[in-house]
């Protein structure tokens, strides 16, 4: 299967049902009453994360996630069916955004995010019947269901990050620490896309993320890395492997921790454990130079020489992680986490604006009258003369001193107008 981290797609919540406009008609009742059903309410879209996906490729070409409208009221009082919900699996782990804002984060399995809800169903004419409307003969509309384009991004949630220059011994350990199967090879850029391993640590566990290797400059989206380094966006440690071999080993180190820093969000923020691999054959005093001259520009970084081969020192550093891993998600644990930021209720409120050819009007639940109105029926649009005018709009048109016949818009669609 193809690994795909960053899809877009759009999603239709479904239409509410219509309202039906209906009379009772039965042999020997005279003038039957109003008896039109509401219209049932359109179906939501859910996404859903799901622990048995790992990629958004059945997303990588821009598609309509559609939910299931609303039936349409009928006789006798009948309620439309309510849509089906549309439920969208996507990976644990699938950030959610539109435009800039981020919307959902399904960072646990099973998790749930209504992304789009549907509309509701318009109320039939027996809705309407009081004691100075006896007979209506209008309905409501459904209402439209919410309409989006969302772009998903895949961040895997895992414990620790392997990050390196490529062909610095990542993938090979990660199929010695763990279960996992990546490719290996002699040669850069084996790696192409991020895998997945975990990793037993006496009796405890750690989840590694193996990315491809960073090159110079990939913060600034040259090579594989950048494209990647999301996926240790969440990983509560790092692990930098360098290739003992290499001829400037500090260079290696610092290319490396600059592309972590300059990524969008600061890499270096966490524990970062700097382990020289492939040390099986080489002298010790070699070694010991290559950390002499990391310690140079790095003089307070705990360092590790392992090798995946030879399984050498291995337990000794994935103890020292785990421990790390333990203290970062317990801190964690105890922040209060983030802060929800709770958006004003404007239901209630409105705006006139002048316009080229009148005024228009704007707000929650005006505009969601608007929606659910037959501008073909005048009883229907007499309704919303007088929703109007219980919300204190008509106050304000009034203070205008408008002419007759002056157009009056409902939303920034132009499709719902009046005329004064």
């Amino acid at each position: 299967m193809i690994f795909v981290d960053i899809a877009t797609v759009s999603v239709k919540a479904g239409d509410g049902g219509d309202g039906m406009t209906s009379f009772r008609r039965e042999p020997y009742v005279d003038k039957g009453g109003p008896d039109g059903g509401d219209g049932g309410r359109g179906g939501n879209v859910v996404f859903v994360a799901d622990r048995n996906l790992n990629t958004l490729s059945d997303y990588r070409h821009s598609k309509l996630l559609r939910a299931e409208h609303g039936g349409n009221g009928s006789r006798a009082r009948r309620h439309g069916a309510n849509g089906e919900d549309l439920l969208v699996k996507v990976p644990v782990g699938t950030i959610v955004m539109k435009a800039d804002d981020v919307i959902a984060d399904l960072h646990e399995d099973e998790m749930q995010a209504v992304v789009a809800r549907g509309g509701d169903g318009g109320f039939g004419n027996a809705h309407f019947t009081s004691s100075t409307r006896q007979a209506p003969n209008f309905s409501e509309n459904g209402e439209p269901g919410d309409e989006y384009e969302f772009t998903l991004e895949l961040k895997m949630i895992a414990d620790v990050g392997l990050v390196g220059l490529p062909n610095a011994g990542k993938s090979t350990f990660l199929s010695v620490v763990s279960n996992a199967r990546p490719a290996i090879a002699d040669y850069p850029f084996t790696t192409l896309t991020p895998n997945l391993g975990v990793a037993d640590v006496g009796k405890q566990s750690l989840l590694i993320a193996d990315i491809p290797g960073l090159i110079e400059g990939a913060s600034e989206c040259k090579g594989l890395g950048d494209e990647f380094l999301r996926h240790v966006e969440r990983t509560a440690v790092l692990i930098h492997l360098i290739d003992v071999y290499s001829n400037d080993i500090a260079k290696d180190y610092q290319t490396i921790v600059t592309e972590l820093k300059s990524y969008k969000v600061d890499l270096t923020d966490r524990p970062i454990f700097v382990a020289l691999s492939k040390v099986e054959g080489v002298d010790q005093d070699i070694v010991e130079d290559q950390m002499d001259q990391i310690s140079k520009v790095a003089p307070d970084v705990k360092l590790y020489a392992i090798s995946s081969v030879a399984k050498q020192g291995m337990q000794d550093l994935l103890k020292d992680v785990y421990k790390s891993v333990e203290e970062y998600r317990l801190v964690e644990r105890d922040d209060d986490g983030p802060l929800l930021v709770q958006g004003v209720d404007e239901s209630q409120s409105w705006v006139v604006e002048t316009t080229d050819y009148g005024l228009r009007i704007t707000g929650t639940k005006i505009e969601k009258f608007a929606r659910r109105t037959d501008f073909s029926n005048e009883q229907a649009k007499q309704r919303l003369w007088d929703i109007m005018k219980k919300m204190g709009i008509m106050r304000d048109l009034k203070r205008r001193e408008l002419d007759p016949g002056t157009v009056i818009q409902i939303g920034r669609s132009g499709d719902y107008r009046l005329k004064y």
